[in-house]
């Protein structure tokens, strides 16, 4: 069997091309609204609007989880590349015009008709937890045509978010995008996103770990809600003879990645202060896999990790403020 030909693409994601708008709210604003503290809900445009005024001035930039990560994973000099939906109006164009300025590569066209660009609206609370409600708009409108067969043969690795598993084209196009990279001996990552996610999907979850993901990311809340248990060490044993790679992160307690036969401990890093959690997964997610394309080891690629979620959360946002190349420089001397 001929080897797969060195890819120029080190990891491409699909995900929701999302616009955050960050505020700070009080415990008792999330109070009255119908969401879960901490989580994330999905909801129309008219409660979209409604909220995006009531909320008052906010910070505006481009996010989505697995934009956030390919972002991170560019700035640690990994060649990475995200196929994602947007509509051609305001909102599309900060989006654009940020993932590129990222140095990430960006050739989904936008769309000219239907709903508008997605929002997310995260609400950070003083003990900097972020609640969300997202409007997915235009990002529930990728499907298979979107997913270009050369860029996906041509990535080392393939980025998915579970987010994505929620509007039926955007599974297709998933579907479609993992059968690509698998014909093609690339590597196949998942991020679990968030536990509600996975008590919705929870069967098709479990069929893409037994059969087609190499390197699985979740939080501890994530992976035990998929394999429904409240013990941590009962999801690993479930979980780790079904992948190459599994990365468990656990808020200050660090994380946990298992993998090559062996368990890696890693610490969490000291952020300078914690202002918002948003962002922390999927920075670890870019740190990870911007190491383990580089030919680290799983150690070194869970401190990468770390040191990429401290920078995150020690300030307003989910995209990294700070050098992470020195940043990582510094703390894997």
């Amino acid at each position: 069997m001929t080897p797969p030909a060195p890819p120029s693409i080190d990891i491409l994601a699909l995900g929701n091309a999302i616009v955050d708008v960050l505020t700070h709210v009080d415990d008792a604003q999330i109070d009255a609204l119908p969401v879960n503290k901490g989580g994330m809900t999905l909801i129309e445009s008219i409660t979209a609007a409604a909220l995006y005024s009531a909320l008052g001035p906010g910070l505006e930039c481009s996010g989505g989880s697995a934009a956030n990560t390919v972002v991170g994973a560019a700035m640690l000099g990994a060649r990475t590349a995200f196929i994602g939906r947007v509509k051609n109006d305001q909102l599309g164009g900060i989006f654009t015009h940020d993932i590129r300025a990222a140095g990430v590569r960006f050739d989904t066209p936008p769309a000219t008709d239907g709903t508008d660009t997605a929002m997310c609206l995260v609400m950070v609370t003083p003990d900097a937890h972020r609640t969300m409600c997202t409007h997915l708009g235009a990002s529930v409108e990728l499907g298979p045509d979107d997913v270009d067969e050369a860029v996906v043969r041509d990535s080392a690795v393939l980025y998915l978010e579970g987010y994505l598993w929620d509007p039926p084209g955007a599974k297709e196009a998933m579907r479609k995008a993992i059968r690509i990279a698998k014909d093609a001996g690339r590597a196949v990552a998942l991020s679990l996103s968030d536990p509600f996610c996975v008590d919705r999907h929870r069967a098709d979850f479990l069929e893409l770990v037994d059969n087609d993901v190499d390197i699985l990311f979740a939080n501890e809340s994530e992976i035990t809600s998929l394999y429904e248990t409240d013990d941590l060490d009962s999801a690993m044993h479930s979980v780790t003879p079904l992948v190459k790679v599994v990365t468990i992160t656990r808020s200050e307690h660090g994380a946990v990645i298992a993998g090559d036969g062996d368990m890696h401990i890693i610490p969490a890093e000291a952020a300078v202060q914690v202002v918002d959690t948003t962002g922390a997964g999927d920075l670890f997610a870019a740190g990870f896999l911007a190491g383990w394309t580089q030919g680290r080891n799983l150690h070194d690629c869970g401190r990468m990790g770390a040191v990429a979620a401290a920078e995150v959360i020690s300030h307003l946002g989910a995209r990294p403020e700070a050098d992470l190349r020195a940043l990582v420089s510094d703390h894997l001397k």
